[in-house]
């Protein structure tokens, strides 16, 4: 079974950027297969990443609830959404990316999203590393994609409002029983230590921080991907040295 690596954390921590810059590392590494799933109904992982928007799943979800009659007679429902869902993989260079969007009609999706969850499980098992990226209610982890993670990676400010969401977010992972090996806290645009207290009370294990980098702002106006950013970078260079913790597997 791939490594699955679940990102979370509230809006603006740079949680979607540092999942790009994860599956960069592993790519650029050549550590084996990757699948991204863009779980956040925002879709930006795939522009950090430099792809234009595919089919997702939430028009997947629609089209089956609201329209029965597409699933073609004799195919039972089950294999249609699988196949639904394999085609809407977007095959990329060193990595594959899945997007998950967001249902906009009316329909009971109970059916589906059990359906989907067990379609997911066989194809985390197709990939070396599956980068997930939340939004910060976790509701992808639990209802869409698998109920298990070998790390979850909560992204935080240093701000003491920050650090109270990232033990929110914990806490909500355990309420969903989520089956997480390791729950890590990575602070971003920080260069200072963080008290073990404030870390301590977050209930997650520190992974380290990362400093603020202009360069990543300046890609982040531009809406450009991750890939132009110079290797010298410091906050790939901060990266690579937490490295160890993230892409090794068990």
């Amino acid at each position: 079974m791939g490594s699955v690596i679940a990102m979370a954390g509230k809006g603006g921590t740079g949680k979607t950027t540092i999942a790009s810059l994860i599956i960069r590392r592993i790519k650029e590494m050549k550590m084996g297969s990757i699948l991204a799933v863009d779980a956040d109904p925002n879709n930006n992982l795939g522009e950090t990443l430099g792809l234009k928007a595919g089919r997702n799943i939430g028009a997947i979800l629609d089209d089956i609830s609201l329209k029965p009659a597409i699933v073609p007679a004799g195919m039972p429902k089950e294999r249609f959404i699988e196949y639904q869902v394999q085609s809407a993989i977007q095959e990329e260079d060193g990595f594959d990316i899945l997007s998950m969007g967001k249902p906009e009609g009316p329909g009971c999706y109970c059916y589906v999203n059990n359906v989907l969850r067990a379609v997911m499980s066989k194809l985390i098992k197709d990939y070396d590393y599956v980068v997930v990226d939340n939004e910060a209610g976790l509701e992808h982890l639990s209802r869409r994609t698998t109920r298990f993670a070998d790390m979850l990676i909560v992204v935080s400010d240093a701000s003491s409002i920050g650090l109270k969401s990232a033990q929110r977010i914990n806490e909500l992972s355990s309420q969903l029983k989520i089956e997480i090996k390791k729950r890590f806290l990575l602070v971003n645009r920080f260069n200072k230590n963080i008290r073990n207290e404030k870390i301590k009370e977050t209930g997650l294990d520190y992974l380290g921080c990362l400093p603020e980098d202009p360069l990543v702002e300046e890609l982040s106006l531009k809406g450009a991907s991750v890939f132009n950013l110079d290797n010298g970078a410091p906050v790939l260079k901060a990266l690579n040295s937490l490295g160890e913790k993230i892409w090794k597997r068990n």
